[in-house]
C-alpha cells in the first residue's frame, strides 16, 4: 500500500511537473507572440510615419500685388477668356452672353454671381484701345488685326467692338465684365505706330486710351495664367 500510494503521489508530482512546463511554454509562446505583434505594429507605424513625413506638400503658387485684382472680382464662379484674333473676339462676346444667360436659366445665377475676364491678346491686343486710338491709327491697326469692316471692306472707322450701333464692350463692361490687354504686345503696337519716333509716348497715349474696366496686364499669357492659380475656369478663343 505505502508503495503503491508512494508511486501514485510520485505519478501525480510527475503529471503536475508536466503540465507546469506546458504553461510555462505556453506563456513563453504568447508573450514571443505578443513582442512579435508589437514589433510588426511598430515597425509598420513607422514606415507610414517616415512616408508621411517625405511627401512633399501640395504645391500653393506665389501671390503677388498686380494680380490681386483678379480676387477681388465678386462671383460663385470664375471664368477666364483667352482671346487672340478679331474672331476670337466675336466669339468670347457670344460666349460671355451664353455664361450669363445659361447661368441664369439653369441655376438661377445673377451677373453679380460671376467672375469674368476676358484677356485680349496677340492680334486681339488692339481692340482692348478705344475709338480715339482707332480713329488716329485705324489703317495700321486693321493690319495689325487683320480686320476690315465686313460691310464696307474698308478699315473700321473706330474700334468695331466699342463703336455704334454694337458698343458691345460697354455692354459687357456694364454687366461686370473685366479686360486685360497685353502690355507686351501694346509695346511692339507702339512701335510700330511710332514709325520710328517715340515709341514710349504712343504706348502712353494708348494706354489713357483703353475700352472700359479694362486694365494692362504684363503678358496675355501671364494674365490667363493666373486667372488660372486664382481659380479661374479658361475658355480659348482663338
Amino acid at each position: 500500500m505505502r508503495g503503491d500510494c508512494g508511486g501514485l503521489t510520485m505519478g501525480r508530482a510527475a503529471d503536475g511537473g508536466t503540465r507546469m512546463q506546458q504553461q510555462g511554454l505556453w506563456a513563453r509562446r504568447s508573450l514571443m507572440s505578443g513582442i512579435g505583434a508589437f514589433a510588426a505594429a511598430f515597425a509598420f507605424g513607422s514606415r507610414r510615419a517616415s512616408a508621411q513625413a517625405g511627401a512633399a506638400p501640395a504645391f500653393q503658387p506665389a501671390r503677388h500685388s498686380q494680380d490681386e485684382w483678379l480676387d477681388k472680382i465678386p462671383g460663385q464662379h470664375r471664368v477666364v477668356f483667352d482671346v487672340t484674333s478679331a474672331k476670337g473676339v466675336t466669339d468670347a462676346i457670344r460666349f460671355v452672353g451664353n455664361t450669363y444667360s445659361g447661368n441664369k436659366s439653369m441655376y438661377g445665377l445673377d451677373e453679380p454671381d460671376l467672375a469674368i475676364v476676358v484677356v485680349l491678346r496677340h492680334s486681339a491686343t488692339a481692340f482692348g484701345y478705344s475709338d480715339a486710338v482707332w480713329t488716329k491709327y485705324a489703317t495700321a491697326l486693321a493690319r495689325f488685326t487683320d480686320y476690315t469692316d465686313p460691310k464696307s471692306a474698308e478699315p473700321p472707322k473706330g474700334n468695331p467692338f466699342t463703336a455704334a450701333p454694337r458698343h458691345a464692350f460697354d455692354g459687357l463692361a456694364k454687366r461686370g465684365v473685366q479686360f486685360g490687354v497685353c502690355e507686351t504686345a501694346s509695346h511692339g503696337i507702339a512701335r510700330s505706330l511710332a514709325a520710328g519716333g517715340d515709341a514710349d509716348a504712343t504706348f502712353k497715349e494708348m494706354a489713357a486710351n483703353m475700352i472700359p474696366a479694362s486694365r494692362l496686364v504684363a503678358a496675355g499669357v501671364i494674365g490667363v495664367t493666373r486667372a488660372q492659380e486664382y481659380g479661374y475656369g479658361v475658355v480659348y478663343c482663338g
